[in-house]
């Protein structure tokens, strides 16, 4: 009778691991599948403009960017030494002098 007892504990606890590495496994499924279908999405909205609409002139021409960067780089600074506008395009936050 006891060797019976043992037996059906070990049974219900190997189903209740198989059934948590189950559930593991549909977790992580359902998050990949949740990428999937975010990039689906930015695709067709961002890149294939299924609303309509066209990239406008100020990101896709890099003369208008370049002479945006140069003005906002001469702007003055009262703060403390000069620093890049956007530090996270050009990836150094200090910006050194020409001069020197």
């Amino acid at each position: 009778m006891l060797g019976d007892g043992c037996f059906l504990r070990y049974v219900s606890r190997a189903t209740q691991i198989e059934s948590s590495n189950m559930a593991t496994g549909k977790i992580i499924g359902a998050i990949v599948a949740s990428f999937a279908v975010s990039y689906a999405c930015d695709t067709l909205i961002s890149d294939r403009k299924i609303f309509g609409g066209t990239t406008p002139k100020t990101v896709s021409d890099k003369e208008w960017w370049e002479a945006t960067d140069k003005k906002f780089q001469a702007w003055p600074r009262t703060a403390g030494p000069p620093v890049v506008m956007n530090p996270i395009s050009r990836q150094n936050f200090i910006v050194k002098s020409s001069e020197s």
